[in-house]
């Protein structure tokens, strides 16, 4: 038997440590920090959230027979109105289910993200990745503060990616669909299925939102109005209250002096860039989980870049997916500046002169560039040698996760 080989699941070494199961103590600690930061929730934000706030008055103009799109705010596709009419008719409920709603669903992201890259549920590495999401990454916080619905897409990618990676290309992409129904966030990651040619899959990701959609429209009272109020508001960004919190270059670099014209076009050129990274990591191939994962975080970093806007919470889509693979010898993360990325977004972090609100969008800048700086360059470079290092044997999915990404 080899003696670098440990009880984890076929890890070795300190990941063979951290692949080992959490005691129960672990457990019960996990368990009072994501009460905690549910109830502070509860008991501080009486609607669920700022951003959930915003859909809720939106379902509750359509039951007084408005439209929703009267807002200019609610950036939503129709099929979010009729999601959220639960909210409307019973708000003392929602109060206490949108937060609990919101760190539950982050967590199961989070435990399925371990799944893709083979790493158990029940592990220290489970554990403490959590509790370094919640205690250590600001933008969780906000997002259970907010209510904001990003959370669906965090949810919904990581179940997507795990289903790729057991060959169900179907599910994944009615997973991806349900989500862009609510809100469009992960429509970037449909390249995916232009990349491993899955028509099939991306005809299901694409004939589910577009279905919901058409069958709120018909009971909605102005659905044109998406197209002439809130399409064009998304385009512009012209917003002054939301230009305080947007992270795209094509937001931030206009508030430092340089031509919106020539931020637009410095975001598009980057966007641009991640594909083609994107593109170059599909065609490396590898084993699924590093190779999917990969790709659709490229994908989505490359839209956020261009996005209008673009949030801090964003990143929940794709950093749970990374770190989740950290256990893995070929790992992103293992690269320095993944960290740098993220040390603006520790809470208690001073940064003298962008500290006030706002400037607070330059650090989320700041992560959000070096982030997708750090993926796009691995996505570029990553040859096919590395990529077959990086797969993660498992007890129970280790076949499905070294399987050809081209079955079903």
């Amino acid at each position: 038997m080899d003696s670098g080989k440990s009880d984890g699941g076929g890890f070795s070494g300190p990941a063979g440590w951290l692949a080992r199961p959490a005691g129960w103590w672990a457990w019960a600690v996990l368990g009072i920090v994501l009460g905690a930061a549910a109830l502070r929730i509860v008991y501080r934000v009486p609607d669920g959230g700022m951003d959930n706030a915003i859909v809720v008055r939106a379902a509750e103009s359509w039951l007084d027979g408005r439209s929703p799109y009267a807002d200019r705010h609610f950036l939503y596709l129709p099929g979010a109105v009729l999601a959220a009419v639960p909210q409307a008719v019973f708000p003392g409920v929602a109060r206490v289910l949108v937060p609990v709603g919101v760190v539950g669903a982050l967590a199961s992201g989070w435990f399925c993200a371990l799944r893709i890259h083979g790493v158990a549920w029940g592990s220290r590495f489970a554990v403490l990745g959590l509790l370094g999401l919640v205690l250590g990454f600001a933008p969780f916080v906000h997002l259970v503060e907010l209510g904001n619905w990003t959370v669906a897409s965090a949810l919904a990618l990581p179940v997507a990616l795990l289903c790729v990676c057991r060959g169900r290309w179907g599910v994944a992409g009615a997973v991806i669909g349900v989500a862009v129904a609510v809100k469009p966030l992960l429509v970037p990651v449909l390249l995916l299925f232009v990349f491993a040619r899955k028509w099939r899959a991306l005809g299901m990701a694409v004939l589910v939102p577009v279905v919901v959609s058409v069958l709120a429209a018909l009971v909605l009272p102005d659905p044109g109005a998406f197209f002439t109020r809130t399409l064009p508001f998304l385009l512009r960004g012209e917003d002054r209250f939301v230009r305080l919190y947007e992270a795209s270059p094509a937001a931030v670099l206009p508030r430092v002096g340089v031509p919106a014209l020539v931020a637009s076009l410095l975001a598009g050129v980057g966007a641009c860039a991640g594909v083609w990274c994107a593109w170059r990591r599909w065609l490396a191939g590898g084993p699924a989980a590093g190779r999917v994962v990969e790709v659709a975080v490229a994908l989505m970093l490359a839209a956020f870049l261009v996005s209008r806007p673009s949030y801090d919470h964003y990143l929940l889509v794709v950093l749970p997916l990374l770190l989740a693979g950290a256990l893995g010898v070929a790992s992103v993360v293992r690269v320095p500046w993944f960290w740098v990325a993220l040390v603006p977004q520790v809470p208690g972090f001073v940064w003298v002169g962008v500290e006030a609100l706002p400037q607070r969008a330059f650090k989320d800048a700041f992560t959000l560039c070096v982030l997708a700086g750090v993926v796009f360059w691995w996505c570029a470079v990553h040859p096919r040698a590395v990529g077959e290092l990086s797969a993660v044997p498992s007890r129970r999915l280790g076949g499905h996760l070294s399987a050809d990404l081209t079955a079903g």
